[in-house]
C-alpha cells in the first residue's frame, strides 16, 4: 500500500468519542467520527455543516469529481453530533478554538498527534471507511465493486491496492509456501 494506512474502525470511533466527551478536542473527534463513516476526502469533510451532519441524508458535491453524492448519516453519526447541540446549524462542523475551518495540515497534525504509527494522515480516515465496509462484507469482491463505485476508482483492481489487500494477498504466497 502507498501513502497513508487505514486505522482500526473501532479504535478511531473510540478516539474521537474520547475527544468529543472530555473536551479535549471535540471538532476534530466530529471530524474523525464523521470520516470514518461517510468515508469522503477530508477536503469535503472539512466543508460540512452542522446543519449536513444532523439530516438523515446528506448531499454533496465532491470537489475532486465534481460529482453529487448521498450519503447516509448513521447512529455513530447521529450520537457523535448530539454533543454538539448549541452550534448554529450553518457554521463549518469543524473548525478550531479560533473560529477558522481547519486545514489539510492542521488535521494531519492531528492525526499524528493522536495516532501513533507511521503513514497517518487525514486520509487514513478514508481508507479506514473502505476497510470497514470490506471486512463488514466477508471481505467480499461485491464490498470491493461498491467500494469503487463510492471511492469514484476506476477498476476494483485499483481499490484493492488502494485499501491495501493486493498487497497482502502478495505476502500471503510467501507465507504459505
Amino acid at each position: 500500500m502507498t501513502g497513508s494506512t487505514y486505522i482500526d474502525f473501532d479504535k478511531a470511533q473510540g478516539v474521537g468519542m474520547k475527544l468529543i466527551r472530555s473536551g479535549e478536542n471535540p471538532t476534530f473527534g466530529l471530524l474523525i467520527i464523521a470520516g470514518i463513516n461517510l468515508g469522503l476526502r477530508v477536503s469535503d469533510l472539512l466543508d460540512l455543516s452542522f446543519r449536513q451532519l444532523r439530516n438523515d441524508t446528506i448531499t454533496i458535491t465532491e470537489g475532486k469529481t465534481g460529482k453529487k453524492r448521498n450519503l447516509k448519516t448513521n447512529d455513530n453519526i447521529k450520537a457523535a453530533v448530539t454533543y454538539f447541540s448549541k452550534e448554529n446549524e450553518e457554521f463549518h462542523a469543524f473548525r478550531s478554538r479560533k473560529g477558522t475551518v481547519y486545514s489539510i495540515q492542521h488535521v494531519n497534525r492531528l492525526m499524528k498527534k493522536h495516532f501513533k504509527g507511521s503513514n497517518i494522515t487525514s486520509h487514513s480516515l478514508r481508507k479506514t471507511f473502505g476497510r470497514r465496509v470490506w471486512d463488514n462484507n466477508q471481505q467480499s469482491e461485491k464490498a470491493l465493486m461498491y467500494l469503487s463505485e463510492l471511492f469514484n476508482h476506476t477498476s476494483v483492481s485499483i481499490t484493492r491496492k488502494y485499501l491495501g489487500i493486493r498487497q497482502e494477498e502478495l505476502d500471503d504466497i510467501y507465507m504459505n509456501l
